[in-house]
This record gives structure tokens, C-alpha cells and sequence, in this order.
């Protein structure tokens, strides 16, 4: 989880909601009919509400650059030499770091590091020895995102 983006979107989730706040407090309530300003109240709850979940489904979501790497990106593929596990998360997964021998057709072997965010159930297939799939940023052989 990117927690930078998730912090981004909230911030603008409750610049808005104050926004609307202010013009409910200034504008709508004093002319609200006698008796609804309770519901009026459940409802900019429950606004507010589903937008910090739409805001933190919108965060999760993979970026631009990861979408276009995907999809464009060349294929090649890294076996795994090394595994060093850095820390979990707090998504009950893990932060580990691969020791790989990069492959891309039509270019030469190369090794790097990559760091994934491993959920469980792709822990048996991240294993030394194993070869995982990838794609390759044509531009920057060092922008690397696995393909599972």
C-alpha cells in the first residue's frame, strides 16, 4: 500500500468535505425545513464516509506508470538467486527483497535487486531457483515490475 498516495487522497477528500460543510452551515441548513437537519447531518456523514472509501480504492490502484509498464513493458523473466526478508507490512504481507539474474530476449543477462511486496499467496512461487515473470521499462532496463 502507498501510503503517500493514501495520505494524498484523504487530504483532498477532507478539503472538500470542509468545503461542503461550510456551505451546508452557511447556505442549506439555515433554510432547511423544521426537523430534517438530522438527517441532513446522517447524510453528510455517510457522504463523507463513502468518499474516503472511494478515495482509498482510487490509492490503492496501481499508477499510470505501473499500468503502462504492464501493458507495454517488455517480457523477460528473473530467477530468483537470493531472498532477504525486510519487514511485514501491515496488509499481512511481506517487504522482501530478490536477488535476481534478469533475462530479456534480444538483450543480455543482467543482475539486480528487486523489492516486492509479497502477499501469501505467491510466497511458494518466490523461492531460490524459481524464474517469475517480469516486465522491462524499453527505456530504463532498471524499472522492473513483476508479472504475476
Amino acid at each position: 500500500m502507498d501510503h503517500g498516495r493514501v495520505l494524498q487522497a484523504l487530504v483532498g477528500v477532507v478539503a472538500g468535505y470542509l468545503i461542503a460543510l461550510a456551505v451546508w452551515l452557511a447556505w442549506l441548513a439555515p433554510h432547511a425545513e423544521p426537523g430534517t437537519k438530522p438527517y441532513q447531518v446522517m447524510i453528510m456523514v455517510g457522504l463523507f464516509g463513502a468518499s474516503c472509501g472511494i478515495a482509498m480504492a482510487w490509492a490503492s490502484m496501481p499508477t499510470r506508470a505501473d499500468r503502462r509498464l504492464r501493458k507495454h513493458g517488455l517480457e523477460g523473466w528473473a530467477r530468483i538467486d537470493g531472498v532477504h526478508q525486510l519487514s511485514r507490512t501491515d496488509h499481512s504481507s511481506e517487504l522482501i527483497e530478490f536477488d535476481v539474474e534478469l533475462t530479456v530476449p534480444g538483450a543480455e543477462s543482467y543482475h539486480g535487486t528487486i523489492v516486492v511486496d509479497v502477499m501469501p499467496v505467491h510466497k511458494p512461487k518466490m523461492v531460490v531457483g524459481e524464474t517469475v515473470p517480469i516486465r522491462v521499462d524499453p527505456q530504463d532496463r532498471d524499472r522492473i515490475i513483476l508479472d504475476l
